[in-house]
């Protein structure tokens, strides 16, 4: 991972087009290629970023000043450095992943135990489908046997599609799995994170941790 701390301006152009004015930021550059500039007020999310994969040129149009960063649908983020004051890389390794709180774990075995809750004719094929950024929660298919990744949140917020965003981009490049649909699923969607699913072609499922629970409550019984 990159730090940069310096004071820049920030430009972006694509479907909408967005300005920031001069100020000191951080800017961190990941490993996975992502572009995300940070101001100190707002927690952990970034003012505007470009999630992988997109490319970084320094020096664009032989200006040393200009960085530019482009994905693959030619969106641009332009950030004039005016000075820089911290320039710094650190290795930090795999991540072990994040590890679930009881109830996103137990919300993730009970929608595989009862992977119909999805649709009729869904189809489990594993729990925590490994990938080289961590493991996809569910990975299914649907009744036409198109494959279906499921990433799975108590609380469904933007940084939740962005993880599935990137977990699709690696399963689509599988042609054993491709194409392979997202299905967003939470006990309750933020609608900016809504917004954002269905703009990425993700759908959205609202599930009920308690009658999840009363459907396993009733497979187990006898009479």
């Amino acid at each position: 991972m990159r730090l940069v701390i310096a004071r820049c301006s920030v430009d972006y152009a694509g479907r909408l087009t967005a300005h920031l004015p001069s100020a000191p930021r951080l800017i961190l550059v990941k490993a996975d290629g992502s572009v995300s500039i940070h101001a100190d007020d707002r927690a952990y999310k970034p003012l505007n970023w470009m999630s992988p994969p997109c490319s970084l040129k320094e020096g664009a149009d032989g200006d040393e000043g200009v960085w530019t960063v482009v994905n693959k649908a030619g969106e641009k983020l332009i950030i004039t450095m005016e000075e820089i004051m911290h320039d710094s890389s650190h290795e930090l390794g795999v991540d072990p992943g994040l590890i679930k709180d009881g109830v996103e774990a137990h919300l993730q075995e009970l929608l595989a135990d009862r992977i119909e809750t999805l649709g009729d004719g869904y189809t489990l094929i594993r729990r925590e489908y490994p990938t080289a950024i961590g493991p996809v929660d569910i990975l299914c298919r649907d009744a036409d046997g198109a494959t279906v990744a499921v990433e799975i949140k108590r609380r469904g917020e933007i940084d939740g599609v962005e993880q599935l965003t990137r977990y699709l981009e690696l399963l689509n490049r599988d042609p054993h799995l491709a194409p392979v649909k997202g299905v967003f699923a939470a006990q309750e969607i933020k609608p900016q994170a809504r917004v954002l699913a269905t703009d990425r072609g993700i759908d959205c499922v609202v599930l009920d941790y308690d009658a999840l629970r009363g459907i396993e409550d009733d497979k187990l019984r006898l009479f």
